[in-house]
């Protein structure tokens, strides 16, 4: 069995972070392990407090891990404070961890910060190098490069500047542009790469981004391209949003269960 690593903050109302990656990865049918980086008190309605790990237990847990059952593939979502990037770099480059997407979860879905300011240039200086794909959506994006991104052509200025940053692909999620169909753009090797398809009607998206990049990691871990791990995890993506699950006061989380 592939095994897929999650590297990321817990959502205890179960949409996002951890709790997300988990079932997205047990859906793929693959094994699923865990470092959690902090706890949140959250649900559909907003993030209400965020308590840290701290760096020294993080590079605990990522020793365990990598000690006993080596990850196929590794996905980092939340990583809110410099010195927790650092951790995660530093022991991510000893193991020589393969096959890295690397979400960088700045703000939550429903407008809650979860990223230090300070944080956003560790993380460029220090995750984004290791990354086998990056995959920030549009706000993400413009906070990465600067300048607002309100169309296509923008996401491609957007996508050439930030894979300055890494050796990997940039995948720029264009869910956020107002249109009726979503835009994805894959940037990598000099090369463009876009995925389409319907905008779906649902304001239910709470872990969306969680869910699309632990997705792409368990197809990298499975050996697939990254074009085909995009392909795929999109599709999935789509199907658990179509199946338009209904829970929650605010916005609502994915049926990540709707394939089995």
């Amino acid at each position: 069995m592939k095994k897929v690593l999650t590297i990321a903050g817990s959502d205890c109302s179960g949409g996002a972070g951890i709790q997300a990656d988990i079932k997205t990865i047990t859906v793929h049918k693959l094994y699923a392990m865990s470092v959690i980086t902090a706890l949140t008190a959250q649900n559909t309605t907003g993030v209400y407090g965020i308590f840290e790990a701290t760096p020294e237990f993080v590079g605990q847990q990522l020793d365990c891990v990598f000690e006993d059952i080596r990850p196929d593939a590794v996905k980092i979502g939340m990583v809110s404070n410099i010195a927790i990037i650092d951790m995660i770099a530093r022991k991510l480059r000893e193991y020589a961890a393969e096959n890295i997407v690397v979400d960088p979860v700045m703000i939550s879905t429903s407008g809650s910060k979860l990223l230090n300011d300070d944080a956003i240039e560790a993380l460029i200086n220090n995750l984004f190098p290791l990354a086998a794909v990056i995959t920030p959506n549009i706000p993400e994006a413009e906070t990465l490069v600067g300048f607002p991104i309100k169309g296509k052509e923008d996401m491609q200025k957007a996508a050439e500047k930030i894979a300055r940053f890494t050796n990997g692909g940039v995948l720029i999620k264009g869910g956020h542009l107002e249109s009726t169909i979503t835009s994805d753009l894959l940037y990598t090797a000099g090369k463009e790469f876009w995925f389409e398809g319907p905008m779906i009607n649902n304001p239910n998206t709470h872990g969306t981004g969680c869910t699309l990049s632990s997705a792409i990691a368990c197809n990298l871990a499975k050996g697939l391209s990254l074009q085909e791990s995009i392909k795929n995890a999109k599709e999935y993506i789509t199907g658990a949003i179509q199946a338009n699950l209904q829970l929650g006061k605010g916005r609502g989380p994915l049926n990540h269960c709707f394939n089995l």
